[in-house]
């Protein structure tokens, strides 16, 4: 992927503009919003963003398989943030780039069903059980994909390239108690310290001894190698399975069961 003339080019990305935007940028952003839509697909979020009446928008969508939707260009300021203070400053519409990802968000437990505020029902293994950084006790949440979290990760990396982004936060936690989004099975604070925090004198793997860990979600992928193209190797590992940590890397662990390979360190606790 690159940014050119404002846009993200080159893989699976359509720029479908919205018209509800503000005038560009009087500096440049310096700060990345994450967001979930809460809805029932991109498509439908894609909808509410370009329909005038909604004053609602973001710079991007990312749908559950990996397509990117850009609906204004970075250079303006879209309605993502609203009413939102953080560390003394307000309004982060007129500071900040805004990135949306299709998930339901917030489930309620019906019996053994998994219901969103829509009424869709979700499978199990697409859900976590999971407190909230602003809250207290847990409750049930809709899991993003593997290709998401990566994508994400990698937007946040190229946007760090072209703008002075100091910051990524989650609407959460500037806008508390009105916004629950991304939540908690979005893994916010190991993306940002990865990409913001503390660089390691190396940027080779990192060896870890004999940690153990346990997978968060039921169907998760192991691979030969640290990457989401990377050919899997065995039966995907299942919710609450221990795993032994053996080594990390750019946010992927080598993980020991009866065999060895690799899986994404966003789904271990």
């Amino acid at each position: 992927m690159e940014i050119k003339d404002s846009l993200l080019k080159n893989g699976e990305i359509s720029f479908i503009p919205s018209p509800n935007f503000g005038s560009e940028f009087q500096v440049p952003p310096d700060t990345i919003i994450v967001h979930y839509t809460a809805g029932g697909s991109a498509e439908s979020a894609i909808q509410t963003f370009t329909n005038p009446s909604s004053k609602a928008s973001a710079h991007l969508i990312i749908g559950r398989s990996g397509a990117i939707t850009q609906m204004v260009p970075f250079n303006k300021i879209a309605w993502h943030a609203g009413e939102s203070q953080y560390e003394g400053r307000t309004g982060f519409n007129k500071y900040s780039i805004g990135i949306e990802i299709d998930n339901a968000g917030i489930l309620e437990k019906s019996g053994d069903k998994y219901l969103s505020w829509f009424g869709r029902v979700y499978p199990e293994n697409e859900v976590v059980y999971a407190t909230h950084r602003n809250e207290f006790s847990p409750r049930y949440w809709h899991l993003y994909t593997e290709v998401q979290i990566e994508l994400v990760e990698n937007v946040c990396e190229l946007l760090m390239e072209y703008y002075p982004i100091k910051s990524i936060l989650g609407h959460e936690e500037i806008s508390p108690g009105r916004k629950t989004d991304p939540g908690p099975a979005f893994p916010l604070d190991k993306i940002r310290m990865r990409l913001l925090g503390p660089k390691r004198d190396s940027d080779g793997p990192e060896n870890i001894p004999d940690q153990e860990m346990s997978v968060m979600v039921d169907g998760l992928n192991i691979r030969l190698l640290p990457d989401v193209n990377s050919e899997k190797i065995a039966k995907p590992l299942s919710k609450n399975q221990k795993v032994k940590i053996v080594e990390k890397q750019s946010g992927w662990v080598k993980v020991t069961t009866s065999i060895t390979g690799w899986v994404s360190e966003m789904y271990l606790k």
